[in-house]
């Protein structure tokens, strides 16, 4: 199962708000593979696409693609600002360890 950081929610719905779609959600999905792992982006849609897990979290909207769900069961969606950068982050307590051929590309 996937787990939506409280901080993931509100931002989330401060961005739907200020977009005038605030009944909308976040569409996760897997966007491309690197020796690292998969890349994953975000859409704000309207509705799920069919077969997407839906997840609600504090009034916000998180619907992601069926295959990406069970890459990120055990992972958490979370939103981080630390003052030089921010945005959504996937937290996985058990990153994959990277081979010699991704040298200082991972991590």
């Amino acid at each position: 199962m996937v787990t939506i950081s409280d901080a993931a929610a509100a931002k989330t719905k401060e961005i739907l708000s200020a977009e005038g779609k605030a009944e909308w959600g976040l569409r996760f999905y897997t966007a491309g593979s690197g020796c690292c792992g998969p890349s994953y982006g975000i859409d704000i849609v309207e509705n799920p696409v069919d077969g997407d897990k839906v997840i609600e979290q504090d009034g916000s909207k998180f619907f992601i693609d069926k295959d990406t769900v069970e890459k990120l069961s055990g992972m958490t969606i979370d939103f981080v600002d630390d003052g030089q950068k921010q945005g959504f982050v996937i937290n996985n307590p058990n990153p994959p360890s990277c081979g010699p051929s991704c040298g200082s590309s991972c991590g």
